[in-house]
């Protein structure tokens, strides 16, 4: 294998960092680890734990082995952030899933007051994404078992970084052998999936327009020659989505779109979340051709509470109501909704027989077993216990109760300990499962049919605002907003203007599913205010950060200053 002088003399960082959570924007760094790799060789290693200033949550310290007591006398970033710059400096920024740990990075340098911005950076799962698209998983430990590369210190900067070293090394190797690679700038643009426009039959005008793409997000859309529009998508940054529809590797589909494609036309969002709203909309009303998801509304499920039950339990729904009931969710399917209330039945003992077992006043096997309270025998002392089991379970849907992570945790962490490997594996794909699910529901501090929030979305492009009220969404400046709902109903709440029980519509809830699997991705971008903790809508403007460019902000609709084909 012939490595060119140019690759085998460029430089590489490998950076891994373990957090006390995963908002980049709230939680903080507690260790970080750089590998050098040069000559596509692991050349030198750093690593080093990081005071928080805060305490560690007890997951964390049983996920990562690093407790409070470890960290205290650990240098703070500051101390460490010279050494950063100094070990990365001329060098390409690397990572698995490197937005994720250059997302705390950046938020740590930021508080210091500077700017971190590597000229230059390579992720292996973006890599990984187009060399293996056949992997059931890309994520680091499948793809450093699929390459034969060991991991024996999972979850620690270190261990994860030296491994994603290896992985790199392995995946530039491929690149040059099976990929004709050469050079440096076709590894950072291999990673992207664009080449050139070389050899490919594009037509002039469809090439000036994706020269016209700004880095913004928003929706983008082709048109044949009877201006039909043919394919719409949506992109966090247009000009790098695009990309991929003029690179030599595109599949068929996306061959055919670029054929049939006479111009290409795009609207600005201020933000990711907002064009995929606008897509899935815009979409339906439109109907294009070539798109073949999102037509149709997709499965939707909730968690019901069921409070006009003498003793509350839960089931499982694709409906909301307002029936006096709670709702959580929503899941997008029945099994991982069934998944959720499996385990919190067997973790709390509330109620789960039938009404009709409800009404027989005795005591089934679960009570023996202190699965249950046994509310259904009347006795004060027991609905009281079952009341508090409740509680517990809206405390554990809210994010707040994490002894039950906890348990789960330590037998994990118990059956590796004892190499029972298979148990271990399968406990902590419950756990994956279970941070992920109540991610979502913790999300808001209340279940979803009593919520009545305002999220601001923080964006460089310009902030987007979005009103959560009774299951429905209300965005300020909406692409298919003619009315200003946004407004309307912040100015109702106020007034004391009370709504019908209006269920939301499949509409409703497809916008729904979209903020709420949006946000839970992007909590380190995302304040939310709820209505009710403030006497009028001043004083919640007020509130809002930077409160002197609220108003102003939310005035102002995204208009592209480009393109504005009413789509």
């Amino acid at each position: 294998m012939k490595i060119s002088s140019e690759i085998k003399y460029s430089s590489f960082t490998v950076v891994d960092v373990e957090t006390t959570g995963l908002s980049a924007r709230n939680e903080r760094v507690i260790e970080i680890a750089l590998v050098k790799v040069e000559n596509l060789k692991i050349t030198e290693k750093f690593t080093t734990l990081v005071n928080p200033n805060r305490p560690i949550p007890s997951f964390i310290s049983m996920l990562t082995g690093i407790t409070n007591s470890d960290v205290k006398s650990a240098p703070q970033f500051n101390q460490i952030f010279p050494m950063l710059i100094e070990k990365t400096e001329g060098s390409i920024l690397c990572g698995h899933n490197l937005q994720f740990d250059l997302s705390f990075l950046r938020n740590e340098v930021q508080l210091l007051g500077e700017d971190f911005n590597p000229e230059q950076t390579l992720c292996t799962l973006k890599l990984a994404r187009k060399l293996f698209p056949h992997l059931k998983s890309r994520s680091l430990t499948p793809l450093a078992y699929h390459l034969k590369i060991k991991n024996n210190n999972q979850h620690r900067a270190l261990g994860d970084a030296e491994t994603t070293a290896k992985v790199l090394i392995k995946l530039i190797k491929h690149l040059i052998e099976n990929e004709g690679i050469d050079s440096i700038d076709e590894i950072l643009a291999f990673q992207s999936g664009m080449k050139s426009f070389q050899s490919l039959k594009v037509k002039q005008k469809l090439q000036d327009d994706f020269y016209n793409l700004p880095n913004a997000p928003g929706i983008y859309y082709f048109v044949n020659n009877k201006n039909q529009i043919i394919y719409i998508g949506k992109a966090k940054s247009l000009r790098e989505r695009v990309k991929s529809y003029f690179s030599t590797n595109a599949d068929s589909k996306v061959r055919k779109i670029i054929r049939q494609a006479k111009r290409l036309h795009h609207i600005i969002t201020n933000t990711e979340l907002t064009a995929l709203i606008a897509e899935a909309e815009s979409i339906k009303v439109k109907n294009p051709k070539h798109n073949k998801m999102l037509k149709g509304y997709g499965n939707k499920y909730f968690i019901k509470v069921l409070n006009t039950k003498s003793a509350p339990h839960l089931d499982i729904t694709n409906k909301f109501d307002f029936d006096g009931c709670d709702y959580f969710g929503l899941y997008h399917s029945r099994r991982d909704a069934q998944k959720l209330v499996e385990f919190i039945n067997k973790t709390f003992a509330i109620r789960e027989c039938t009404d009709k077992e409800f009404l027989k006043s005795r005591p089934c096997f679960l009570f023996d077993i202190q699965r249950c309270t046994a509310p259904c025998i009347g006795i004060e002392n027991n609905i009281f216990r079952h009341k508090q089991e409740l509680e517990e379970v809206y405390r554990f849907l809210n994010g707040e109760n994490q002894n039950a992570m906890n348990r789960l945790l330590n037998k994990m962490k118990f059956y590796s300990s004892q190499q029972i490997y298979e148990k271990a594996a399968e406990t902590k794909h419950l756990i994956d499962f279970l941070m992920e699910e109540i991610h979502k529901s913790s999300l808001l501090s209340e279940p979803i049919n009593k919520a009545k929030v305002l999220i601001e979305i923080l964006s460089p492009f310009g902030n987007d605002y979005l009103i959560l009220f009774n299951g429905k969404v209300f965005i300020k400046g909406y692409l298919y907003d003619n009315k200003n709902m946004f407004e309307e109903v912040i100015d109702d709440f106020y007034s004391g203007v009370i709504y019908s029980d209006d269920s939301p519509s499949e509409e409703d809830l497809e916008k729904l599913k979209i903020v709420l699997q949006w946000l839970i991705k992007n909590r380190n971008r995302v304040n939310v205010f709820y209505l009710k903790n403030y006497k009028n809508k001043q004083e919640l403007f007020e509130n809002i950060n930077n409160n002197d460019n609220f108003e102003k902000i939310i005035d102002k609709t995204k208009v592209d200053p480009i393109y504005d084909y009413n789509i």
